[in-house]
């Protein structure tokens, strides 16, 4: 939890792996941030719109410093999204991951370690943004109870 509240202490986030379509977990993010009034950058190669809102193609065309990024894309881009946190100077990095891969992958997390990022290795910022839907309370509670509750490194 101590985790989870300092990443979302910072105001200004990127959220990757957003769809055209929305229909992905980084899209439900995405929405839940800006309806708590974070100033939530979305991230997609291929979109220059999302929600109605201007995406970004990458974390470099974003025009201000964020504070945070949160990976939702397949885990085979996660490594290369790490690396621009890294040269971009962006610390704190929160892969999402419910059940299955989510946007874990091995060598993306140690690109992180390497590069000294703050990161949370899986669950979803939806289970610690307030207010918490029932659904997410679930999921959290799950995890919780079988240890498998994301923890910092």
């Amino acid at each position: 939890k101590q985790a989870a509240n300092e990443f979302l202490s910072h105001r200004k986030i990127a959220v990757t792996g957003v769809s055209r379509k929305g229909d992905t977990a980084a899209n439900a993010i995405y929405k839940k941030l800006k309806k708590c009034g974070y100033a939530v950058f979305p991230v997609n190669p291929y979109a220059d719109t999302i929600e109605e809102d201007k995406c970004y193609h990458s974390l470099d065309k974003i025009p201000v410093k964020v504070e945070g990024v949160v990976i939702g894309t397949k885990p085979d881009a996660a490594k290369q999204i790490v690396e621009d946190c890294g040269r971009l100077g962006i610390k704190d990095v929160w892969f999402h991951r419910s059940f299955g891969n989510g946007s874990y992958d091995e060598s993306a997390i140690e690109k992180a370690k390497e590069l000294e990022l703050k990161i949370i290795p899986g669950g979803c910022p939806m289970m610690f943004c307030e207010p918490v839907d029932v659904a997410h309370k679930c999921i959290k509670w799950f995890l919780g109870t079988t240890g498998k509750l994301p923890k910092e490194l």
